[in-house]
């Protein structure tokens, strides 16, 4: 290590997006990266939430938006915004539940790994406000989806300020196999069930999610991020300037992604059609699939602050310069 860098932990998933940090492609500055490469976020969340575990890490939105805006985060967030996906097609029901639309999941027994979890406050906003769901009689059930527990534990848990049926569904049973025998109507979440492909009772509420999801980003330009990155207060304080050099790096590490990714003489993934994904998404998305920063993410950012309080998780929607340290592109966002 050269003398004077600061040896920084940095902990993220094993993105594509950021591999060129963890190799070494891309440097950060002053700074001497020390990887932390885990498969799982809830476990990152987890271990940063309870003990401040690394310097750099991948946080749930939820958390970030949340303990900023009631003052009780040890971190600050960066515009980075390591995972987003669209969640249209992360709703799945039992068929033998009667449930074909939408606002048949009024009332039901909807199973979920963490209430609080980002891609839940999506997918209820979206079925709220595109569907006219009300979740006001649901009885939410908590629990492992393919992995009885659910990982995280206290430290992960909020709750709404509001009556809410939930239950913890025990550490010997998972959602999947409760979804396939009908002890619950519907799941959502960021993780498929296992039993989407061994039960034919479990299907996606939409099957033409893909062309939804399409519609949906065309309509409200909203892209939904599920996590972004934080850095311990602490650093931050005595590193002022170390955020924008990350938020750079990160910026850089992601060109270099989506260049490997659009090399033509040989596909980098194992996607047969890669290079007619790598076509579609140019087309939807421009320049840019993956914007960082506040000023292209406004519509996302914004949606999810509304999303939290109108969930009651926040009593009023954050401020964004309440939740995102200002860096960005020219060192401002």
């Amino acid at each position: 290590m050269t003398l004077n860098k600061l040896n920084l932990t940095f902990a993220c998933g094993p993105y594509d997006r950021m591999q060129p940090l963890y190799e070494g492609a891309v440097g950060i500055e002053g700074v001497e990266i020390v990887p932390r490469v885990i498969q799982f976020p809830v476990e990152i969340f987890s271990r940063m939430l309870k003990n401040d575990e690394f310097d750099i890490a991948e946080m749930s939105l939820t958390h970030c938006y949340t303990l900023s805006a009631l003052g009780k985060a040890r971190f600050v967030t960066l515009p980075v915004f390591p995972s987003r996906m669209f969640r249209h097609g992360f709703i799945f029901v039992n068929r033998r539940a009667g449930i074909r639309t939408p606002k048949d999941l009024e009332g039901r027994r909807i199973g979920v790994q963490g209430y609080q979890m980002t891609a839940a406050v999506w997918i209820r906003g979206i079925l709220a406000r595109e569907y006219g769901v009300s979740f006001e009689h649901v009885r939410w059930l908590e629990g492992g989806v393919n992995q009885p527990g659910v990982a995280g534990g206290e430290a992960m848990v909020l709750r709404p300020d509001a009556p809410l049926a939930v239950e913890h569904i025990g550490e010997n049973r998972t959602l999947s196999d409760m979804l396939a025998a009908r002890e619950i109507d519907a799941l959502i979440g960021a993780f498929a069930p296992l039993s989407l492909r061994t039960s034919p009772d479990v299907v996606r509420l939409f099957p033409d999610f893909h062309q939804r999801e399409r519609e949906y980003y065309r309509r409200t330009g909203i892209h939904p991020i599920m996590h972004a990155l934080v850095m311990r207060a602490a650093l931050h304080a005595q590193h002022p300037r170390l955020a924008q050099k990350v938020y750079e790096a990160c910026v850089a590490a992601k060109d270099v992604a989506l260049r490997q990714a659009r090399f033509s003489g040989a596909p980098r993934y194992m996607l047969p059609w890669l290079y007619e994904h790598l076509d579609e998404m140019d087309e939807v998305f421009g320049d840019d699939p993956w914007p960082y920063g506040l000023a292209r993410n406004l519509p996302t950012l914004q949606a999810f602050a509304q999303l939290l309080a109108e969930q009651r998780l926040l009593p009023r929607p954050p401020r964004l310069e309440d939740v995102f340290v200002p860096v960005g592109e020219g060192g401002s966002s």
